[in-house]
């Protein structure tokens, strides 16, 4: 499995390749949010963990460049998991169609949950209740045609749920 990790924080780099680590899982870690698109068109990740705070461009900013590139067919789909510093960021999670978010502190159990959630086709929404009103994302949520049937499912309950409700270093 390849995961992406975008953060300038090194204690994040530390708990997310501790919980998430393997003799089959390998990072790229991107210290500028800037560098994400430039990653994902090298190598699509199995999954992207992105820091909501990351220098000049941060992980709700990633998340909605990624999908606008998706919807322009320039990039395919990333499943997406995002760092939070606060319950507050839940909004800005969810409007940028974002597969997963955590609230900080982190730990190992809830990291591997998310993570297994969202590379298994699902969602991991901490802190969300299940009644919460719908909300419109800020980008568009690509067409599902062509994908696997994991993939098109996936997307399909995204786009309901937003219409409804060793390190490798780069940059």
């Amino acid at each position: 499995m390849h995961i992406l990790l975008a953060t300038d924080a090194d204690w994040i780099v530390d708990e997310v390749t501790s919980a998430l680590g393997g003799d089959d899982v390998h990072f790229t870690v991107c210290r500028d949010g800037r560098v994400v698109a430039d990653q994902v068109e090298r190598q699509l990740p199995d999954l992207a963990i992105f820091d909501l705070q990351i220098g000049s461009m941060g992980g709700m900013a990633v998340t909605m460049a990624l999908r606008l590139d998706e919807s322009a067919g320039v990039l395919p789909h990333v499943r997406v998991l995002m760092l939070l510093d606060r319950r507050a960021d839940l909004h800005l999670a969810r409007r940028s169609a974002a597969e997963g978010w955590l609230v900080k502190p982190l730990d190992s159990l809830r990291l591997r949950r998310a993570a297994d959630a969202i590379t298994g086709g699902g969602t991991y929404a901490e802190g969300l209740a299940a009644d919460a009103p719908p909300v419109d994302t800020m980008v568009p949520v690509a067409d599902t045609a062509g994908g696997t049937p994991e993939e098109q499912a996936a997307a399909e309950e995204i786009a309901g749920a937003a219409s409804e409700e060793d390190p490798v270093t780069a940059g």
